[in-house]
């Protein structure tokens, strides 16, 4: 019996705050924590409400796990709701990250340094394990699978950011025109009401693709460095799919390409975000701390934190409301597919460079790497303790 009535947003940023102390493990493994909180133990919606919304925000660009929690608060709780959500879970993760850049920062980001040397073999660790997992899931049939490779290709040839929405593009109409339709079926039942009027949806999806286009060209003509930082990280959250760990590409292209961090500092930051439990793009918030077109750390962090979930929220809103039909929708089912598929490439591509080309670069990096590896998907060793410990044998051994 799924229990349909109203709450509070404390109620619901009480519950999440709990969660984002405590949800380790990455974006799938968040998708199952909020499977037993909420349909299993507070039964907020039915099994297959959340399985339908989990496919939906995997079909939308963005972290993939952090929308279905705001979702889950707006059904709840309004848009009170939805930022209670996003708050409890973002703001332990965020804080351990700016609390670790600022700790960066005092020590110093040797790029000989042992312990740095250790997170980015663990973070080849992590990715490589990201990528089989996903290939596993979301590649079964031999057309995925090409899909795929023809993705990595495009983005190792190409390794733009333009490049890789395009694969994303190419991926979903390779689907739509090349896959067959899943045999699922949707029970009227199992609704998923939220209170937001058509206007409102309209305007939420308006404002998402103004900003995407708008941004690039005010920053280029203000040159105002505060508004770059903001275009970098809010085409970051338009155009990635999947969220996760599939960010990576498209963050390296837009900091370490434009010299906003140098690429030992991104890396090192990128194995300390698996240390943290909470949703993996709150690693934004560390890259933004070492912005120097911002009075302080504490603002770079803020603004990249609020600019690269953005168009999450937006989207959460203005698709929510079409969600019924979208379900329902056998071409977005074969076109979420595609995507999926293209996405296990883009990460693939990652994993090659900048992961291992920056995280192998010798015999004891690569020892770590392949110990971590094993920790990680045949010990099933946490990542955050695979993390720490790849740090600390950088630090003993290089």
């Amino acid at each position: 019996m799924v229990i349909r009535r109203r709450g509070t947003a404390r109620e619901v940023f009480t519950v999440f705050l709990g969660l984002g102390l405590t949800s380790f493990g990455g974006p799938v493994a968040h998708l199952g924590y909020f499977r037993d909180t909420f349909v299993s133990r507070r039964q907020w919606l039915s099994e297959r409400a959340y399985a339908d919304l989990v496919a939906l925000c995997q079909f939308l660009p963005g972290p993939a796990s952090s929308q279905v929690g705001m979702a889950i608060g707006l059904h709840r709780a309004g848009i009170g709701g939805l930022l209670a959500a996003w708050t409890a879970f973002t703001l332990p993760s965020a804080v351990a990250l700016v609390a670790f850049a600022y700790g960066a920062r005092a020590v110093g980001m040797d790029a000989g340094a042992g312990w740095i040397d250790g997170l980015k073999a663990a973070a080849v660790a992590v990715v490589a394990h990201a990528v089989l997992g996903m290939a596993r899931n979301l590649t079964p049939d031999r057309e995925r699978a090409a899909i795929a490779v023809a993705g990595m290709v495009g983005a190792l040839l190409a390794p733009t950011a333009i490049a890789q929405a395009l694969v994303i593009v190419l991926a979903g109409i390779a689907g739509l025109l090349w896959l067959e339709t899943p045999d699922q079926r949707v029970d009227a039942q199992d609704s998923f009401a939220v209170r937001i009027g058509r206007g409102t949806a309209a305007g939420c999806l308006v404002a998402f693709g103004a900003l995407l286009a708008a941004l690039p060209v005010l920053a280029a003509v203000t040159g105002d460095g505060i508004v770059r930082l903001v275009d970098s990280f809010y085409r970051a959250g338009s155009l990635v799919f999947g969220g996760g760990h599939v960010v990576l590409p498209l963050l390296q292209a837009e900091t370490v390409r434009t010299g906003l961090v140098d690429n030992e500092t991104f890396l090192a930051g990128y194995g300390a975000a698996q240390a943290v439990p909470g949703p993996l793009f709150t690693f934004a918030a560390y890259l933004g701390a070492f912005a120097e077109t911002v009075p302080t750390a504490a603002i770079g962090a803020a603004i990249a934190l609020l600019a690269i979930f953005l168009p999450s929220a937006l989207l959460v809103i203005g698709a929510l409301p079409l969600w019924e039909q979208l379900r329902r929708n056998p071409l977005a089912q074969r076109a979420l597919m595609g995507v999926n598929a293209g996405v296990v490439g883009l990460l693939a591509a990652a994993l090659y460079t900048p992961v291992f080309t920056s995280g192998v670069t010798s015999t004891v990096t690569m020892s770590v790497a392949a110990v971590s590896f094993v920790a990680l998907a045949a010990w099933r060793v946490p990542a955050w303790a695979v993390v720490i410990s790849a740090g600390a044998a950088g630090a003993l051994l290089l």
